[in-house]
């Protein structure tokens, strides 16, 4: 989304580096473990 809204690949990709330390940050926080959600699939 951010590509498409004009903005440079890197700027892209420290929001997207910010965004997974923000989450890792909170689950720190609250001692929770990484859950794996197996992707939908569509027939």
């Amino acid at each position: 989304h951010l590509k498409a809204a004009g903005k440079l690949p890197k700027v892209a990709l420290i929001a997207c580096m910010r965004k997974l330390i923000v989450i890792l940050n909170t689950m720190v926080k609250n001692q929770l473990q990484w859950q794996l959600n197996e992707p939908k699939t569509v027939d």
